[in-house]
Parts: C-alpha cells; sequence; structure tokens
C-alpha cells in the first residue's frame, strides 16, 4: 500500500503493481473453503483472493493527542484508526482560523471485518477465551466512526457519513463545500474510508460477475476481465480560497467545479449509462467555468469492468469532442478498486502530478491495445497508459479533472 501522498505518486510514478494475496487470517477461515476454479463458479465462493490492502499502518499510528484518551481507540478496528489518522494528517495541513469545523465521509454500508467477527462472537460464541472477544463498539456501521471522529478532534460543526457507493469520496466533497458555500462552516474534512469485510467483497462481486478472474486490475485494457477490491482512506482538509489566503495556508489544489448526476433506473447495477456520465461531466465544468480544452490530464474512474470502461470511454469521448491528444489514467492499475475511497485516492495522484508538473499514468499493464496506444473515439484523442511513458506539464495553473 502507501501510507502517505508521496508515497502513493511514487508508486504510480514507478508502475508499481501493490495488489497481492489477502493478508493471513483475514477471512477467518481457510482460502480453501472460500475459493473455487474460475472456470467451476460455486455458489457463495470466490475464484480470488487477490486486492489492494494497507501494510504497515501500526508502525506509524499514534493515538495520542486527540480529543479521546488514547486507551480508548483501543479495540477500535483499523479503519476506525485510518480515519482518525487521516483526518488529523489533513488537519494539520490548515490552520484552523475560525472554530467552525465539520466532516463528512464515505464509508460503506457493508458489515466490516470486526462487525462480522462480533457476530460471530454473538451468534456463534465463536470467541472461547475473554481476551479473544471483539469489541462491542464495532457492531455500528457508519454511524460509529463518525461519532468517534467528531468526538476525537473535537468538531463543532457536525460529523456525518454516507454511502454513495463508488462516487462516496465524490459526494463528500461536494457536500463539505457546500456548507463552506452557505457559511456554515469554516473547516471542512472530506474523503472517504473503505475496509468492509474482504471475504464479503469478494464474494459479493464474484456473484455480480465483476471481480477479475485473471487476479488483475486492468482498467482500459484489451484483456480486462473485471475488478479488484482495494481497502484505504483519504481525507481532504477543505477551507474556502480566501479563508485560505488570510491564515496562510498552503493550498495544495483547488476545487473549481463538481458534477453529480443520477442515472436512475438502467440496465444494471454495473452498466454505467453514458448520458448519464456525460450530463455529470458537463456540469462539473459548467460550475467550474473551464472547457475541456483547458484540462491537461483527466483521471479516470475505469474499474477494469469490460462494459464499465468502454461506456466511460465513450462518455469521455463525447464531452471532450476537439481536444488535441489528453492523457487519462486510472489508479486501479496500481492499487485496486478502493470502492468509497477511489475519487479521493484518484484526487491525491492528480495533485501529486500537479506538484510535481509529470504525469505518470500507473503500470505497464494498463494498454488497450499493443499496437495502436492512442484510441480515437469521434473527435476525441484519449491517450491512455504507456510504457515509460511521462508527460511534462508546461501550464500553470494545471487544470486536471476526475470522472
Amino acid at each position: 500500500g502507501a501510507l502517505n501522498p508521496e508515497a502513493l505518486w511514487a508508486a504510480v510514478r514507478d508502475g508499481r503493481d501493490l495488489i497481492r494475496r489477502v493478508p493471513e487470517g483475514r477471512w477467518r477461515l481457510a482460502p480453501d473453503q472460500a475459493l473455487c476454479p474460475p472456470d467451476a463458479v460455486q455458489p457463495d465462493r470466490t475464484w480470488s483472493d487477490r486486492g489492494g490492502y494497507v501494510d504497515d499502518f501500526d508502525a506509524i499510528w499514534n493515538p495520542q493527542g486527540f480529543a479521546l484518551p488514547a486507551r480508548e481507540l483501543d479495540g477500535l478496528e483499523p479503519l476506525v484508526h485510518w480515519l482518525l489518522h487521516c483526518s488529523r494528517a489533513a488537519m494539520a495541513e490548515a490552520k484552523p482560523g475560525r472554530s467552525r469545523i465539520g466532516a463528512v465521509f464515505g464509508h460503506l454500508g457493508f458489515p466490516s471485518e470486526q462487525m462480522a467477527a462480533y457476530a460471530d462472537q454473538v451468534w456463534m460464541g465463536a470467541a472461547s477465551r475473554r481476551d479473544a472477544r471483539v469489541d462491542p463498539r464495532n457492531r455500528f456501521m457508519s454511524s460509529g466512526a463518525a461519532e468517534v471522529l467528531a468526538r476525537a478532534l473535537a468538531l463543532d460543526a457536525g460529523c456525518h457519513a454516507l454511502d454513495a457507493a463508488c462516487a462516496s469520496s465524490l459526494y463528500a466533497i461536494k457536500l463539505a463545500c457546500d456548507r463552506l458555500h452557505e457559511g456554515s462552516a469554516d473547516l471542512m474534512l472530506a474523503g472517504a474510508v473503505q475496509r468492509a469485510d474482504d471475504l464479503f467483497l469478494h464474494i459479493g462481486f464474484s456473484a455480480l460477475n465483476a471481480l477479475s478472474k485473471s487476479g488483475q486490475s486492468r482498467p482500459f485494457h484489451r484483456d480486462a476481465d473485471g475488478l479488484l477490491p482495494a481497502e484505504g482512506c483519504a481525507m481532504f482538509a477543505l477551507k474556502r480560497l480566501d479563508d485560505a489566503r488570510r491564515d496562510g495556508d498552503t493550498v495544495h489544489a483547488l476545487i473549481r467545479g463538481i458534477g453529480l448526476s443520477n442515472d436512475g433506473r438502467g440496465r444494471g447495477l454495473l452498466v454505467p449509462d453514458a448520458h448519464g456520465q456525460q450530463r455529470a461531466i458537463r456540469a462539473a465544468y459548467d460550475a467550474a467555468g473551464l472547457a475541456p480544452t483547458a484540462i491537461s490530464l483527466l483521471e479516470c474512474h475505469a474499474t477494469g469492468t469490460p462494459v464499465g470502461d468502454a461506456t466511460e470511454l465513450r462518455s469521455t469521448a463525447a464531452v471532450f469532442a476537439g481536444v488535441g491528444a489528453l492523457p487519462i489514467g486510472s489508479l486501479k492499475s496500481n492499487l485496486g478498486h478502493l470502492i468509497t475511497v477511489a475519487g479521493a485516492a484518484g484526487i491525491i495522484k492528480l495533485i501529486e502530478d500537479g506538484r510535481i508538473k509529470q504525469v505518470a499514468h500507473g503500470k505497464d499493464a494498463f494498454i488497450l491495445t499493443a499496437h495502436m496506444p492512442r484510441y480515437d473515439l469521434g473527435d476525441a484523442t484519449l491517450l491512455p497508459g504507456l510504457i515509460d511513458m511521462h508527460v511534462h506539464i508546461d501550464s500553470d495553473p494545471t487544470y486536471s479533472g476526475y470522472s
């Protein structure tokens, strides 16, 4: 994994594949009890145990210095610690100024690992020794993490979680911006956390036939065959630009516009609607007062599902028709699908690209076709990640987009 933005960008720059087999013990059963061959699908089983996982977090976790005693944070599952760590790190980047600080973050409404273990403990008596028991506070879903975050950081302008699946962190950022625009908060923490029960996710995506049978995350690749789930957390400290300048903050990026849409009834959960995507993209540029021609890099949602990626390419090409060669990328080629955190992680990649003034595309598997590296769709020319292709950005300011 990557424990900070610099490490994340370095992994992308170096084309590293951070996907691996599930850590031992995470599934609470032997892998052969949950796995099945990709060509012999079985109910309630998964054909892959690969994903993106956080490593070595304990080496950087410091429970001291919060508004809650460190001992009160003991026993809470890792996702809460991740959320506290990332939120505190984000706050450290911004001077408080006025005191009204709130938070909104994405949190998948699925059972977490510790919630599932607690259910085992209650219903099946799975833990016979007292020191092996799961802390009952982990039985809560999103509200539990939000309550701890609010108390630990002494937030006085509200704190809540939401679940908009893969768009969760972008919705959180939009709602946080709304709070700042309406003047009901002076600093908002926004982002997402994802550490749902990993076995639950693998079996669920297998049931949807969305999990990669090759065990590879290859957005826009000609041989892409599905996604691989990942875990993580990313939080931003957001302020009004005038306030940030007044307080002498380091401004890493400026949000010019956000566009949202809801496709409504469609052909299926994993079949996005191209028109809905185009509405959202155009709404963002309208709100920003920018033409698509101003964009120097586009980070895409692309998960590695063939239908979803093809739809996103068509939607993007429709909006960027007439634009010259546009570099596009997807962080999922390095990390897998972070689900609720996907948008926030992609934004961190864009910020780092802009800071270093160089576009790093991801690992070398991120190729549409070995013989035609450019993908031409109508009047738009989209450049997916190419081996050893790094584009130097000379424009200042740099405008990037995330879809």
